[in-house]
């Protein structure tokens, strides 16, 4: 896909020159084919250069961050599950104060680790681990 920033370039030279929503339409399918902004996002961009916002940048958003995982939350429940392997999810969510979805995701992704028997377990054994076993 063609970059946004590109097509809001291409928007805000298209409103100086004085073309419609409509022509600035034509012209993106044309230049960008199906990679091309919708007719809704030209139009609020040309409803937002008619206010005087001429920049090309999106608006901040409120709320949450896209992403909580971070370092600190890897560490807490990498700390919690060393303590005592036998937890359930939802126990390491009581203790941690962390989602069920971010845990589990933390487990399995991050530290590479999976439900064995009730015990959570690193899925690759390392070299010493596998000789004993032997």
């Amino acid at each position: 896909m063609a970059d946004c920033r590109e097509q809001h370039v291409a928007v805000k030279f298209c409103f100086l020159l004085g073309k419609s929503a409509t022509e600035t339409m034509v012209i993106l399918k044309t230049a960008y084919e199906d990679a091309a902004l919708n007719k809704t996002r030209v139009c609020e961009r040309f409803s937002r250069l008619k206010n005087g916002e001429m920049s090309i940048e999106d608006q901040l958003r409120s709320g949450r961050p896209a992403t909580s995982r971070s370092d600190e939350n890897l560490d807490k429940i990498n700390a919690l599950i060393r303590i005592y392997r036998p937890q359930t999810i939802d126990q390491l969510c009581e203790m941690s104060g962390i989602s069920w979805s971010l845990i589990h995701r933390t487990l399995s992704e991050d530290l590479r680790m999976g439900r064995v028997a009730a015990i959570f377990v690193p899925r690759l054994l390392t070299g010493e681990q596998s000789n004993r076993r032997l």
